[in-house]
């Protein structure tokens, strides 16, 4: 009896591989093998960098309400400090906004607080 294999799904699972490879440069994008290992590297990257991406945010947001604040006499945690004292519910991602594009509404918070 002649031996059978799945040569339609072995080259569906190559061709998916070789399509998320699309784009790298050289080997990585056509040879099987070695696009297999880039795939699998960049998804990995993908899903660290999700979580990361969080992170980084979180940061900016912060500087730039520091350097908002800052600009008015105080500091990032005697402001915030004071937004919780004074139970104002603004998260930082619509500070750092206010802090970035409406000034003047982040300065009248600041007076608030103060």
């Amino acid at each position: 009896m002649p031996r059978s294999v799945n040569a339609v799904a072995a080259k569906a699972r190559r061709k998916k591989v070789l399509k998320l490879a699309k784009g790298y440069w050289g080997r990585r994008k056509n040879v099987f093998t070695v696009a297999k290992n880039a795939v699998e590297k960049g998804l990995q990257y993908a899903y660290r960098d999700r979580r990361q991406k969080k992170r980084t945010f979180r940061a900016l947001w912060i500087q730039r309400i520091n350097a908002g604040a800052r600009m008015q006499g105080m500091s990032y945690s005697a402001f915030m400090g004071a937004l919780n004292k004074k139970e104002i519910k603004l998260n930082r991602k619509v500070l750092a906004d206010l802090a970035m594009n409406h000034p003047e509404a982040f300065n009248a918070i600041v007076k608030l607080v103060k």
